[in-house]
């Protein structure tokens, strides 16, 4: 993107970062603080696979306690049993299934233990598009879209004001998918600043191979008697004249709000408009504010 750097209405580039940072703490703070989606899975719910790490604490026999890899196949090796088969179970089925092997071994008659994850490695996110550490990110057992987007440093200036979400139709995915088809019924469309307003219903649940699309945001362009001229993203939907000339900073002491055009390509002609500051723009126009008569 050429000319100056893209600024908030009304916010200063020097704060932005740090604007961004609060927008998403409050954010991920209260959606935390909301009760779970139905949809949303629960952490013992969640399907552990090759690569997970697992943490079993005995209350019978401290040595029994430790930290157990999953192997490729599925399973890991615990104390006295030997092989235990972790691969597709949840976490409360594979505690089930060292206990029963346990008593089925006669080493203790009512085993006392938990399991739990402590590294989510089978599963995973992708995150792409405008955000500051694109990659793929390990799923945990209930990460929403706030929460990925945070890994991966969040959205950059550049950033559309939307997220796609492109729901993998089978796990084990081992590349991002992007959208093909708007309205297919895998794709989710996700309006990030209605979630920044706290909408928490839009704070969508993730699953194992999931890609997260940030598209860039669509330009305009503003000069003219304004104040810093120059290529600006459209950030949002229904941005007004009034809005995109408080992006390049206002209007000058010899601009005129009353003469104002937008030079916009309609089916291939470019034709110029007399506007009203309340009137929409669209992505690819042109502003120009003349200066006054007097």
């Amino acid at each position: 993107m050429h000319g100056r750097p893209v600024q908030w209405a009304g916010v200063a580039s020097g704060a932005r970062p740090i604007l961004i940072a609060l927008v998403w703490l409050v954010v991920a703070v209260s959606a935390a603080a909301q009760p779970p989606a139905p949809a949303a899975p629960l952490v013992n719910d969640y399907t552990v696979g090759p690569q997970d790490v697992l943490t079993i604490t005995s209350y019978d026999q401290a040595d029994l306690s430790g930290r157990f890899s999953v192997e490729a196949d599925g399973t890991f090796t615990y104390p006295l049993v030997g092989r235990v088969k972790a691969g597709g179970l949840t976490l409360r089925q594979v505690e089930a299934q060292v206990k029963k092997q346990l008593q089925d071994g006669n080493f203790l008659n009512n085993p006392q233990l938990s399991v739990a994850i402590e590294q989510y490695k089978s599963q995973k996110v992708f995150v792409v598009g405008e955000v500051r550490s694109p990659g793929m990110y390990p799923l945990s057992g209930d990460m929403k879209l706030v929460e990925a987007l945070a890994r991966a440093g969040s959205t950059l200036p550049s950033a559309g004001g939307e997220a796609i979400i492109v729901h993998a139709l089978t796990p084990g995915v081992s590349a991002p998918t992007l959208p093909t088809q708007d309205d297919a019924p895998n794709v989710q469309r996700v309006d990030l600043h209605e979630l920044q307003r706290g909408v928490f219903s839009l704070n969508a649940a993730l699953r194992d191979g999931d890609t997260i699309f940030v598209p860039r945001a669509e330009s305009i362009y503003v000069f003219g008697q304004v104040k810093n001229p120059g290529v600006y993203a459209l950030q949002q939907k229904n941005t007004t004249v009034l809005q995109a000339l408080s992006l390049a900073g206002g209007v000058t002491e010899r601009g005129s709000t009353t003469r104002v055009q937008i030079i916009r390509v309609v089916s291939g002609e470019k034709k110029e408009l007399n506007v009203k500051l309340t009137e929409a723009v669209l992505p690819g126009d042109t502003i120009v504010v003349r200066e006054r008569f007097f």
